[in-house]
């Protein structure tokens, strides 16, 4: 038996898979959680030693006959995220993350510094928004002096663990384009976006050398191999954000290919073969993590709508989806803007969530139910029309996060969407993305070969757009962006 494992350090929690490569299955998966500070300034931090403490916890509950056989480990980690690092491989600070809205200000001024919007854009194919890293270094340098004075390495949080796993700084192109000092199409880091923070130090030279695509960032030294229980000198692929650990967990891997994601945040995102930028700033332009580009939209805002919905009420999961199924399409009118975390498309760092088109005949607990639903699509339906106008044509979506498994919530999306949907068997695509970039690293073979060969469907789970439902959902959609531009001027 050989293994190769994904590691996955989400907001949440941490899951470490392993898969058996020779017979083509999971063999487990397991997980730890973790806490988040949070505050109303829209602070949202860690510790960076939690998701240390998770892994080890993670690997604790494997048997040591299957970490045995593991011959090559991949990691995925939440994206932008800030972890300073000191000279020695200390944590400065808390790590601030990507749902952190308190940098706004600092991301205004960066912009300024930078000479507007339309310079920045030119330097990275991006715009500085309060979810990337950027604006969370001179925060630093502004809110807590004595860490940025010690600041020696600048990592995301699956740099830190590869570090951790490896004793070497290393990064790679997926990850790090999400930053807001990465140079996507030349896939460089910028110079000159870093200078705008603080022009009387060289950050640049903080920074951790890129590694390609298919490569290893290390192996596993003995220190991790002891705690761990795996072999050691293991190779450690290059890693990636847990977007472009997911592209390939659910093979988007190939021209046209498209991935929604429904967890904590809503993504939807597809491969290219070259860089898709949008001036319009609705799809942030990322490189994958697999040589090529990956043009994405999140939302801050997924299935954290349903879970406050659900808690709202007091209902449990099966109980919220059979209130939504009795509601109509559209909700009798009832709108829902799901801006609980802020939002970052449309860039709204202040939202917040609002219940809209209440009257005496339709304030019902099934509509409110179904609007959660419905709404979290509307968001990710303004990407997909993003995609189209930059000429990305999909054929079918496929669906994968913890919204994947509601077959009304997978309708839903199919309906508004009008495509094609399918759902991989392996539902943890970020942690068996991780594990599959492992697999490419040790055998060196095409990515998209492996993809092929490696990623499964759910035929039960698949559906086929209905088009009347769709243009139901139309005018649906139209009264949720009236609501989004009438309410936007109170969240300035």
């Amino acid at each position: 038996m050989q293994v190769v494992a994904g590691i996955d350090t989400g907001t949440q929690s941490t899951k470490v898979l392993c898969y058996d490569i020779d017979t083509k299955r999971v063999l487990l998966t397991v997980s730890a959680p973790h806490e988040m500070f949070s505050s109303d300034d829209g602070t949202r931090e860690q510790e960076a030693v939690w998701y240390l403490d998770a892994i080890r916890s993670c690997f604790d509950q494997i048997e040591p006959a299957v970490k045995k056989q593991i011959i090559g480990i991949g990691v995925s980690a939440q994206q932008h995220g800030f972890v300073p690092v000191g000279k020695n491989g200390e944590v400065l600070a808390p790590v601030k993350l990507w749902c952190d809205t308190s940098t706004k200000a600092q991301c205004d001024e960066l912009t300024e510094r930078l000479g507007g919007e339309q310079r920045v854009f030119s330097l990275l194919g991006n715009q500085i928004l309060p979810g990337y890293t950027l604006s969370k270094i001179l925060h630093l340098k502004q809110h807590r002096k004595d860490a940025y004075d010690k600041l020696a390495h600048i990592l995301l949080p699956h740099d830190y663990i590869n570090f951790y796993l490896t004793g070497e700084y290393s990064a790679e192109a997926g990850d790090a384009s999400g930053t807001a000092f990465f140079d996507v199409e030349h896939k460089r880091w910028s110079r000159e976006v870093l200078e705008a923070v603080d022009d009387s130090r060289d950050l640049y030279s903080l920074l951790p050398p890129l590694v390609e695509a298919g490569q290893r960032c290390g192996r596993v030294q003995p220190s991790a191999a002891k705690e761990l229980g795996i072999p050691v000198g293991i190779p450690v692929s290059c890693g990636a954000g847990d977007n472009m650990a997911g592209a390939i967990g659910t093979g988007c891997v190939g021209k046209g290919d498209l991935t929604m994601s429904m967890g904590t945040s809503g993504t939807l995102f597809g491969y290219s073969d070259s860089c898709i930028t949008d001036r319009k700033g609705r799809l942030a332009a990322f490189c994958s993590s697999t040589g090529g580009y990956l043009p994405l939209l999140c939302t801050m805002n997924c299935t954290i709508t349903t879970e406050s919905v659900r808690s709202l009420f007091g209902y449990d999961v099966k109980q919220l989806d059979q209130l939504a199924a009795q509601a109509p399409i559209g909700c009798e009118g009832v709108v829902m803007l799901p801006f609980f975390n802020g939002e970052r498309v449309p860039n709204l760092p202040h939202g917040k969530g609002v219940i809209a088109g209440l009257d005496m005949s339709n304030m019902k607990v099934q509509n409110i139910a179904r609007s959660a639903l419905e709404s979290s699509i509307y968001a990710m339906k303004g990407g997909l029309d993003a995609f189209g106008e930059l000429g990305f044509v999909p054929q079918r979506i496929i669906l994968t996060g913890g919204g994947a498994k509601s077959p009304i919530w997978r309708q839903i999306a199919c309906d508004v969407m009008q495509l094609p949907l399918a759902v991989p068997k392996v539902a943890e695509s970020a942690a068996f993305g991780a594990a599959l970039q492992a697999l490419w690293t040790v055998q060196g073979s095409s990515i998209v070969d492996l993809a092929r060969e490696h990623v499964l469907f759910d035929e039960s789970k698949s559906c086929t757009p209905d088009k009347e439902a769709g243009r139901q959902y139309d005018a649906a959609y139209a009264r949720y962006q009236a609501y989004v531009e009438a309410m936007t001027p109170l969240f300035a």
